[in-house]
Order: C-alpha cells, then structure tokens, then sequence
C-alpha cells in the first residue's frame, strides 16, 4: 500500500510522499484519460454513423421553393391559342389560361433570371412536343393555383432531345395548391438539373418515367400519383456519380412501375412522407436511408436494394425510423437486399417473403423492431454472404452530400 501524507501545517507535501505520489498517480490518471478518450471517439463514432442523415433538408429547399402561392403583382396573362407557341424570354410570373391544341410554352430567359408559370385551369394537348420546355434560365417554378392538364399523345421529336410533358434544363420547381394531370407516350416531368416537389397533387401517368431528373428529385410535401412503365421517381446522372440522388421529407406518394418505384444512381433518403409502391422493385440506389414515414411496398423482385451503382458512396441500407412493409413475390426475391452492409437502428421493419434479408457485407442490429412472416426477431435474418446473424462488421461512411438548392 502507497501511504501519502501530508503537512497540513503549511500545505506542503514532503518530498519523499511527493516522488511515490508521482510515480504511481500520474501513470494512473493516464490510463484512465486514455480509456475515458477512447470511450468517448467510440461512442461519437458510433452516433456518427448510425444517425447522421446523407442530407440536411435546409440545404434541399429556399423559402420560395416552399411558398405555395405566386405574387401576382406585376404578372402577365397568358391566354394559350391553337397553334399558338408562347415564348418567354425574361424573369417575371406569368399566368396560363386557356385550352388550346399543339402549344408549346417556351421559357428562354438568362442565366440569371427566375421565372415563375402559374397555370390557373391551364389544358394543352400536343401531338409531338413538350407543353412546357424550359429552354434556359436561373430556375423556374410550375405553380398550380387551378386544375390543369396537360398531355402528350404521340412520338415525341426528339431532334433537341425534349421527351416530357415538362421538359426542364434548368432547375424546377413544382408546387402550389391544385391538381395536375399530366399524360405521356414516353416521359411525364423531365428535369436536367435539379428538380423539387413541395406542394400540390400531381396525377401522372407515362410510358417510360413518370418523373426523371439528372442531379436530384426533392420531395418536401405535395400527393403524387404516378403510373410509369419503367420508373416512377429515376434521378441519374452520367457525369457525376455523386449526384443523381432522391430527397423525401414529407407528402403522400403512390407509385405503380413497371421497373424501379424508387430509383437513384446515388442516394435515396426518406425522413417522412407516406409511400405505397407497388412495382418490379420497390426502392433502388447505391445508399438507401430510411429514418421515419411509412413505406409499403409490393415488389416483384427485391423491396429494398442498395445496389453499387456509385463510386461516391458506400454501398448499404440503413434504417433508422419508420414503419416499413415489405410484400415478397415467391421466387428468387429478398425484402431488403444489399451488396454492401444492412444496418438497423431503429423503426419498425416488416417482411413477408421466403428471403427477408441478403447481404454481401455485414449486418448490424442495434435497434428496432424486426417481424418476418409474422415473427418477431432479435436478429437480422439473411441469406448473406459475409454477414452471418447480426454481424457487427463496420459501416463506412456515406461518402457525398448535396449541393445546396438555389
């Protein structure tokens, strides 16, 4: 035993007790620092990674993205005629009116300019040409403030490429408070930038994608119901694999798709929002993140895939939140299938299927609740390569982030 004493007389420590002191405490107190320190890195590590979001919703939409209504102060009626191609070419709002017959509204303002089309009981029906084709432009909102359509009926010409009811090489905004239908032969909404959702009710039915965009698909609110023969939501871009990632924060969303419900090159992320998806695969991309809504999906072949499709993320599914239902076709089939890891932190996660989980990495359970075919787990069930019950192999990080909106 180490006996310490002190002069309580004058607060001086004598020398003898002051060199034991240091020879047995100071190597002490440093192991404790150090155990203290990597318990600390640890925890934060591991709060880091089972609860970061890939994406910050303040990034993802500005003010005016989320206003539902148009300034109609200064705006400029436009009222649509057979025949009639409307063209404009500076920042401004105009209202659309009117039912009219192979109209195209071109919108080819500069660089810099906003323009905001508020379609008030707007109707078009083109034969081969989009109804609306943003040409150039900052950004431009489609404000639904009356019930519209608007359809194409035949092959579109594609000699400039231009494939959607709404075709978009700027950044594009939908929003507002009334219903639009929109009609395709190939594709419904095509942006080639970013493209955000934050209000109204869209009735979209398409040959090919019901809503395609290069960079991004933002969804924030609004009530979509979409029928596509290949994708319902597609985001893919061909130079950049850090992008083409889908966003969903909120709103209600039916899909009914020949191929992919959900498809992202990149990230898929969904915080809230109702989702019913019925079609080949549910939800598709490099990283899939659920952290809250509910999600039921009816799949051919897998519900839940996160499939290597990216170079700038790693390759998983995480599941933080939410109530997730997962419906299985008998056959070669997986609820949530990964090439990477699984990790489930949270939520509630049900599968009916004779193959609940597959994965290629590990599989991590920290939390939730797990029910396949009716059963309550404690574990990850798998058909997994690598991951055994419940591996606890690592996460890897996330990789890119989004840019931030304009």
């Amino acid at each position: 035993m180490v006996s310490l004493r002190f002069a309580l007389y004058d607060g001086a420590i004598p020398r003898k007790a002051d060199v034991t002191m240091r020879k047995y405490l100071v190597p002490l107190l440093a192991a404790v620092l150090s155990v203290c320190m990597i318990f600390f890195l640890g925890a934060t590590y591991a709060a880091a990674e089972t609860s970061a979001y890939i994406f910050s919703y303040d990034d993802m939409f500005t003010t005016r993205d989320l206003k539902q209504t148009a300034d109609l102060v200064g705006s400029v009626d436009c009222v649509v005629t057979d025949g009639q191609d409307i063209h404009i070419t500076s920042a401004g709002v105009y209202v659309l009116t009117g039912s009219a017959k192979d109209v195209t509204v071109f919108v080819e303002a500069g660089k810099d300019d906003k323009v905001q089309l508020v379609l008030d009981g707007l109707a078009i029906t083109n034969g081969d040409a989009p109804a609306i084709y943003v040409k150039s432009a900052d950004k431009v909102f489609v404000t639904i403030s009356g019930d519209s359509a608007l359809a194409v009926t035949g092959s579109f010409d594609k000699s400039d490429k231009a494939d959607g009811v709404i075709f978009s090489k700027a950044d594009l905004v939908l929003n507002g408070s009334a219903v639009l239908t929109l009609s395709s032969t190939e594709n419904g909404v095509v942006g080639k930038d970013d493209l955000k959702i934050t209000g109204g009710t869209y009735r979209i039915t398409a040959k090919a994608k019901a809503v395609e965009a290069n960079d991004s698909i933002r969804i924030a609110d609004g009530t979509l119901y979409l029928v596509a023969g290949t994708d319902g939501l597609h985001a893919e871009n061909e130079d950049d694999d850090s992008l083409g990632y889908i966003y969903i924060a909120g709103g209600s969303i039916t899909i009914q798709a020949g191929d992919d419900a959900i498809h992202a090159v990149s990230a898929i992320q969904i915080n809230d929002g109702a989702l019913s998806l019925t079609a080949a695969e549910g939800i598709e991309a490099t990283c899939v993140q659920i952290n809250g809504g509910t999600v039921s999906i009816s799949a051919r072949d897998d519900g839940i895939n996160g499939a290597r499709k990216s170079s700038a993320y790693t390759t998983k599914v995480e599941i933080n939140g939410g109530d997730i239902t997962v419906v299985m076709a008998s056959g070669d089939t997986d609820g949530i299938d990964s090439n990477g890891d699984i990790v489930v932190n949270g939520g509630t996660i049900n599968v009916t299927g004779s193959s609940s989980f597959d994965c290629d990495g590990s599989a991590q359970y920290n939390g939730g609740t797990i029910i396949v075919n009716g059963q309550q787990l404690s574990y990850i069930p798998n058909q997994m390569m690598g991951g055994g019950r419940g591996g606890m192999g690592g996460m890897g990080g996330w990789g890119g982030r989004g840019r931030r909106g304009g």
